[in-house]
């Protein structure tokens, strides 16, 4: 059936190409051979006279009957020689002197037609009334009696007005743009000539300030015409403007001029059109069921493989919450039942010392796992913004390794810190937190998967990079679950999650912060040998210097026992404030007076009448009024008074979000006395210097 088709198209298209090559000129063997001896034969073009001939952007002669003159010359297999006019003037003196033997475009008149031919009338053009849009002078020739008209000179139209409109004023000028320009300008009242001419040069030379009035009854015809005294060029280009279809002139014509359409039904090439596309419509239909087909079968196996993927993903995030549920059982487990056991009274004091650390052990833990599922929340969802301070490397580096020491000495393994920074190099410009939380994940996963042997930190600058590297003699990882390690919820195998503890987060957050500060975290492992991380940031160093007429003031003076502090506990928790009460008044080195107040409102009331308080502890999240408006409250009312935000939010925005609203401090719940004794020492030993004085 297919081939069937094709064979039928093949004839169409050969049928198609005879009607279309029968219709060229058929010259005798003696007018080609003339034409090949003539050579030279003249043609004369004034190519001021848009659209029918003009000299396009590309400085080329360009319009209606040059291609008009491009087919007879196909059709004569005839280059003829082109003399280019700029004065129209001249063309006709070298046309009546027979310098010339052919004229491209011309109106027959009755001199001309003395000394020349015409041949094919391609069209016709009525003449038109031009004006300014701003006037109005009426739409025929009569109401221009007492106007001045102009037309270019030596026109067929100028003749023609001369001869039958002696009441007009006429003026010429050198062409039609002159003309219309002359008119815009107010030196004439009306252009005449022809519409065709008009519409295009008022478009392509933004004349808006003309507009076309009316036809009057003279048309401009143009013709193509030749020498009378030359027989043998008569007869070839009789013969070559005779073979020229309609359709060959109307060709032209549409590209250059409106033209009035014709029902689509009733020409020619909308049935030869139509047929060819129900032809090809046949041949689309029976490819594109072979290629719906082979579509198909690539959807089914994208979509089956998509299917396994979000079927891999569900389990993932299913041994996910799993794992979270094992993970915080965990720590409740050694919460809830060590504080039982501590309710037993035949408890020693050794054995209540070793619960009471266990207890806190586990809190802490617990709280790690919910920051961990916390952050990465909101790492997915963009919710984490970056701020660079100037930090010290080497004292972050050295803060870690003291903390990570006791761990890693707890399993009989050496950890060893080599920083090549010196004091100047370690002064950066990095987020402190973000740094923080990257090293700190990855030394703590060198540590846990690490049974003997040691765990190395490394720190260099290499260029415009500084490059750390935690390197540990551990488990290693498995080649196949290498690209596995930096993605959510995952873990090296599903056995290392049974022997150690984990959620799987710790290496995609330690990945992610670290693309957020510019860097980059890459590895290299081998099992049962090893793994090497290596974090590679941007290196912003700051070079900074201590002024020598900095003085520091060391007269702090100590705390005198007899000075009372006041502290504004704002907490609407009940348990919570008792909490803060107990660890207030176990220092024994202060004298605290403590007040109470249950929500953001009351705070404010308290300040405002109690001059006499030294130190608010702010909750955030309160009934009536919160935190951060209370602060800020509070500060519009005592600047100077110290407040400590104390809340369960703990994420660097929660903190800035505190620090925007005015607290000078923070702390996060639940509260470590350890975290909290710093910070009330660091005010109240500025307060007991002032109530000295």
């Amino acid at each position: 059936m297919v081939k069937r088709l094709l064979y039928i198209s093949f004839a169409l298209i050969l049928t198609l190409g005879f009607f279309s090559c029968s219709n060229s000129a058929t010259l005798t063997d003696q007018q080609k051979k003339w034409l090949q001896n003539n050579d030279s034969i003249t043609v004369g073009v004034f190519p001021y006279y848009a659209p029918y001939q003009f000299i396009n952007e590309n400085e080329k002669i360009d319009g209606i009957l040059i291609d008009y003159l491009s087919l007879i010359e196909k059709k004569t297999n005839h280059k003829f020689q082109q003399k280019l006019y700029t004065n129209w003037e001249d063309l006709l003196n070298d046309a009546k002197n027979n310098k010339i033997e052919i004229i491209l475009e011309i109106q027959k008149t009755a001199p001309r037609d003395s000394y020349l031919n015409f041949y094919s009338q391609l069209f016709e053009s009525s003449h038109t009334i031009v004006t300014r849009k701003d006037v109005d002078y009426g739409k025929t020739l009569k109401d221009y009696y007492d106007k001045i008209i102009t037309v270019p000179k030596d026109y067929a139209i100028h003749d023609v007005l001369k001869e039958k409109e002696k009441n007009l004023s006429i003026s010429t000028e050198i062409d039609d743009i002159t003309c219309l320009r002359q008119v815009l300008s107010g030196k004439y009242h009306a252009y005449i000539g022809p519409k065709a001419v008009a519409n295009y040069l008022i478009k392509t030379e933004k004349l808006d300030g003309l507009k076309i009035v009316s036809e009057i009854k003279y048309s401009y015809t143009p013709s193509l015409a030749v020498q009378k005294s030359n027989a043998y060029l008569n007869q070839i280009i009789l013969k070559s403007t005779s073979s020229i279809t309609d359709r060959e002139k109307q060709v032209i014509f549409d590209n250059w001029l409106y033209n009035p359409v014709v029902p689509y039904y009733k020409k020619t090439n909308f049935w030869i059109t139509l047929t060819a596309m129900a032809l090809l419509l046949l041949i689309i239909i029976l490819s594109l069921n072979r290629y719906l087909q082979y579509l198909i079968q690539q959807k089914t196996r994208e979509l089956n493989f998509a299917k396994k993927k979000a079927e891999e993903s569900n389990k993932l995030k299913t041994a996910f919450i799993h794992n979270i549920s094992h993970e915080v059982r965990t720590p409740m487990n050694g919460i809830i039942g060590f504080s039982e056991l501590l309710n037993d009274p035949k408890i020693t004091r050794e054995d209540q010392k070793k619960y009471s650390k266990i207890i806190i052990e586990s809190s802490n833990q617990l709280i790690n796992i919910i920051d961990d599922i916390i952050e990465i929340s909101q790492l997915e969802t963009n919710q984490v913004e970056v701020r660079f301070e100037e930090v010290n490397l080497n004292t972050i580096l050295d803060i870690l390794f003291s903390d990570f020491q006791n761990k890693a000495i707890s399993k009989n393994i050496a950890i060893h810190l080599d920083s090549q920074l010196t004091n100047k190099q370690g002064l950066i410009l990095i987020d402190k937190l973000k740094i923080t939380k990257i090293l700190r994940n990855l030394i703590d996963n060198a540590i846990k998967f690490t049974t003997k042997g040691m765990v190395e930190i490394y720190c260099e600058v290499k260029g415009s990079f500084l490059v750390i590297s935690i390197k540990d003699t551990g488990i290693g990882i498995k080649p196949e679950d290498q690209e596995l390690i930096f993605k959510n919820f995952t873990q090296s195998e599903k056995e290392v999650t049974k022997s150690y503890d984990g959620l799987g987060l710790g290496l995609s957050i330690a990945q992610k912060n670290a693309k957020l500060i510019g860097g980059n975290i890459s590895f290299s492992s081998m099992p049962d040998k090893g793994s090497s991380f290596i974090l590679t940031i941007p290196y912003n160093p700051v070079f900074t210097t201590i002024p020598r007429d900095i003085s520091i003031d060391t007269d702090i003076i100590p705390y005198t026992s007899s000075i009372k502090q006041v502290i504004l506990i704002v907490e609407d928790g009940e348990i919570n404030f008792l909490y803060l009460k107990t660890i207030l008044h176990n220092m024994k080195e202060f004298k605290f007076v403590i007040y109470r107040a249950e929500n953001g409102k009351e705070a404010v009331e308290i300040c405002k009448k109690n001059k006499g308080i030294d130190l608010v502890l702010m909750d955030i999240r309160m009934p009536i009024m919160d935190g951060y408006t209370a602060t800020k409250k509070i500060k519009k009312i005592r600047p100077g008074l110290p407040i400590v935000a104390q809340t369960a939010y703990s994420t660097e925005e929660d903190i800035q979000k505190a620090l925007d609203a005015g607290c000078d401090d923070f702390v996060s719940k639940p509260i470590d006395r350890k975290i909290l004794k710093p910070i009330i020492n660091k005010y109240f030993s500025v307060f007991s210097k002032s109530k000295l004085t």
